[in-house]
């Protein structure tokens, strides 16, 4: 059958898909289009109802890959010879996906793609408030908003901290799948030596290193100012995705391109977290990169630094 001999498991805006975007190049690998199917997460039903009631979740579950058929054509074309993979971030959280992969494609290598989680929880905030869907203008109120909007059935990319969990998450990967199946990259090391990460990446899918050298960047600095012109636009997004739930996913995105296009018009650039942000949330995470370090043997203890690690203009998403 024609399922994926890895998988960019995640995290969510930790760098999966400039890794993504650099692997497409290698002529050893054939990637699926789309990118981010998330099959694994559905187990066969279409993602509607509970956990889909944020904004914009309806609209975007559309877009969701769930039948198995739709799922293996992604791979029908690829030549022979070439590895087949597949990149949907949000497998390294879901508990659910690792059980079915171990079910389905249990000798399936996966790349987790790791990042300061304070700095991938601003970078996720901050990527739905610059699509106008996150309704909340401050960072910690919307996390800490976060328990709340899980019980009120908000879809995984609102899970701002528990998508940082990455000791947690890593556990239950280990409990179907051994540690060699698994390669854990640091974002940290695409940034500052794209070429040293991507060979790492290539000798543990058994290719050719030295083929892919770089990783494109993404522009992260994307912003859109809490204005009253703004607050108004972003309303009219939020009622938009909801009407969009019901029309193709293709005419909602022609429609919604135009309206990010007037709400990121003219904005500054995106500002830094402040220290006193950054402390307070790092704290939810110190039990959890102990986990993290004992699973990995590697050190993390530069995320505790108070200027933050990862974020700056240019790096790749």
């Amino acid at each position: 059958m024609p399922y994926p001999d890895f998988i960019i498991i995640g995290a969510p805006k930790a760098g999966s898909t400039a890794l993504h975007a650099a692997l497409v190049q290698h002529p050893d690998l054939f990637l699926s289009r789309p990118k981010e199917p998330k099959y694994f997460m559905t187990a066969e039903t279409p993602p509607r109802g509970h956990g889909q009631r944020g904004p914009g979740d309806a609209h975007s579950a559309r877009e969701w890959l769930w039948r198995t058929s739709d799922y293996e054509k992604l791979f029908e074309p690829a030549p022979p010879g070439r590895l087949r993979g597949e990149s949907t971030p949000f497998y390294l959280w879901s508990r659910d996906a690792h059980r079915r992969m171990a079910e389905v494609i249990p000798d399936v290598k996966m790349i987790a793609v790791i990042r300061d989680p304070v700095e991938r929880a601003y970078s996720n905030w901050t990527h739905l408030w610059a699509d106008g869907l996150e309704p909340e203008p401050d960072f910690l109120t919307a996390c800490r908003l976060e328990p709340k909007r899980v019980e009120a059935g908000w879809a995984p990319f609102w899970r701002y901290v528990e998508l940082g969990r990455y000791g947690e998450q890593l556990e239950d990967v280990y409990r179907f799948f051994p540690a060699e199946q698994v390669f854990v990259l640091r974002y940290r090391d695409m940034v500052d030596d794209p070429r040293q990460a991507l060979d790492a990446v290539c000798a543990f899918l058994g290719i050719r290193t030295g083929v892919v050298t770089e990783i494109p960047p993404s522009n992260v600095g994307r912003w859109a100012d809490d204005s009253a012109r703004n607050r108004r636009l972003r309303r009219a997004i939020r009622l938009g995705a909801t009407a969009g739930a019901h029309a193709p996913p293709a005419m909602w995105r022609r429609v919604e391109r135009r309206m990010l296009g007037a709400l990121q018009k003219g904005s500054s650039p995106r500002p830094r977290i402040d220290p006193e942000t950054r402390s307070a949330l790092l704290e939810d995470y110190r039990e959890d990169v102990a986990l993290l370090e004992r699973l990995t043997g590697d050190s993390y203890r530069d995320w505790f630094g108070s200027g933050g690690t990862d974020l700056y203009r240019g790096a790749p998403r």
